[in-house]
């Protein structure tokens, strides 16, 4: 007879571009460098369950997922994709990454928690070694 699924987008389920955009997964795929495009900072770059898109993870990061603020928190599923766990409640003891975005010393700040202005803090000093460079520094010669 036909088919009777309904593909029509509905208010409450944005499609996979729109829903990757709203939690960030909005790094350069590979081969390009998963560094940062706003402080050019390394970061670590995983594939989400939005296909073709990544996300950038602030690297060495892994905290307790209840110290992180709802739709913060990034698991990894059994095949190493990234997923955000939106509202969901983490279990006691779960364990956690943040995206990058969130510490981000060159993007608004989005929640002001004193840990993350405290990461976003050491990452503007981590940038501005890498941009500002001391007057008259140059390479020695190594002739």
């Amino acid at each position: 007879m036909g088919d009777t699924e309904n593909a029509t987008p509905c208010p409450d389920r944005p499609d996979s571009t729109l829903q990757a955009a709203l939690e960030g997964a909005s790094a350069p795929p590979p081969p390009e460098p998963p560094d940062c495009p706003h402080c050019a900072q390394p970061q670590d770059r995983y594939r989400t369950l939005y296909d073709g898109h990544w996300v950038l993870l602030e690297p060495r990061i892994l905290v307790p997922a209840h110290t992180v603020p709802p739709r913060r928190r990034w698991v990894f599923t059994s095949d190493g994709a990234a997923m955000n766990l939106w509202d969901a409640e983490p279990l006691p003891g779960t364990r956690c990454r943040i995206a990058h975005r969130m510490v981000c010393p060159y993007l608004p700040r989005e929640d002001p928690w004193p840990w993350t202005t405290a990461l976003r803090q050491e990452n503007e000093r981590r940038a501005q070694r890498l941009f500002n460079l001391p007057d008259g520094w140059a390479l020695p010669d190594a002739g």
